[in-house]
């Protein structure tokens, strides 16, 4: 396409502030892996139709400009627009991630809303046009539980079954293809012709948030991410990974490092410059300081009182480490000072 459709600029960079409401790690991980077409090919190719996906010519798959989530939205839904060839016509692919654990009763009608946009955008850019182009639309779901909302438009409005029937001629007609990563297991994932980054993308998605365990549930998959790295740009990629891993999990500092040094020097360097990027933002030790205030709350509800010397150490502890290690035993000791002793 000549003229790309959007607002007049482009999607917010990765780790960028998105208009309307705060940042979120799942949007900055989606937009710096999926935003790359290679990536966003092989998710595509994987979970759409094989009659579609053969008829979309996704070796040409570009990034367009633009985001079309309502501003109210942006902390719970981010999006990627790309051009592809279809049946030798210009055509667009929308692929939105859906963040919250639970899914959006009226998905089907923000996307047809978020479709509008893309074709009002289109509109302005060929204002001779007397045909649209078509648009093919993707959510993609990483919750705890299973997608059980409609995806089709029909099903959202509220009319009874024989009504409905009888007057859907003159209803619209919409449905968006969906990929349910909580529906998902690991043999699925990993028999998906995926990029290596792509692949190690929706395992975090799906398993990453709150998760301790998130570096062992990678080692198998560690020819993958050091594919990540010996990729172009495969340094920046696997920050970006390990900084959402860092954001979102509850993993033991130690574990990550470990699985990183295990991939090599330039990964451990990866981690180092990880830290470094997270520091430097202050994540770190908001991370740590929710930590220690979980600490405080364990006693409060056990009633067991928290002399000033206890409260400062840990106020004052920035190791995530030893502040887990701390959490734990604050369940078992009697004394809010027994905590430090080993």
């Amino acid at each position: 396409m000549t003229d790309q459709p959007g607002p007049g600029e482009g999607p917010p960079s990765a780790g960028q502030k998105a208009p309307g409401g705060p940042p979120t790690p799942h949007d900055a991980v989606f937009r710096r892996i999926f935003g790359v077409p290679a990536n966003a090919a092989s998710q595509l190719r994987a979970v759409l139709p094989p009659d579609l996906a053969g008829r979309l010519d996704l070796a040409r798959l570009a990034p367009a400009p633009g985001s079309f989530v309502d501003e109210s939205l942006r902390w719970r839904h981010s999006d990627l627009l790309f051009t592809a060839p279809l049946d030798g016509r210009d055509a667009f692919v929308y692929v939105l991630i859906e963040h919250q654990s639970s899914d959006d009763p009226l998905m089907a009608y923000r996307m047809l809303r978020y479709l509008t946009r893309i074709w009002d955008a289109y509109e302005r850019g060929h204002p001779k046009a007397g045909r649209l182009p078509a648009v093919i639309p993707l959510v993609v779901h990483h919750g705890k539980r299973r997608w059980a909302s409609p995806v089709q438009l029909l099903d959202v409005i509220n009319l009874e079954p024989d009504a409905k029937q009888r007057v859907q001629t003159y209803l619209p007609r919409f449905e968006f293809l969906l990929d349910d990563l909580s529906g998902i297991d690991d043999r699925q994932l990993h028999d998906r012709d995926l990029t290596p980054p792509a692949e190690i993308t929706l395992v975090l998605l799906r398993d990453a948030p709150g998760n301790p365990h998130i570096a062992a549930g990678l080692r198998p998959r560690s020819d993958k991410l050091r594919a990540v790295l010996d990729q172009p740009d495969g340094g920046e990629a696997f920050i970006a990974l390990l900084t959402y891993i860092e954001v979102v999990s509850e993993a033991p500092v130690g574990a990550l490092r470990d699985l990183a040094a295990s991939l090599g020097p330039d990964a451990e360097e990866a981690y180092v410059t990880t830290a470094e990027i997270l520091r430097a933002e202050g994540r770190v030790e908001g991370k740590a300081l929710g930590k220690a205030e979980d600490i405080l709350v364990v006693f409060e509800q056990r009633g067991i009182d928290i002399d000033d010397r206890s409260r400062e150490l840990i106020e004052s502890c920035t190791d995530l480490d030893t502040l887990n290690g701390w959490f734990r035993r604050a369940f078992q000791v009697d004394k809010a000072s027994d905590l430090f002793e080993e």
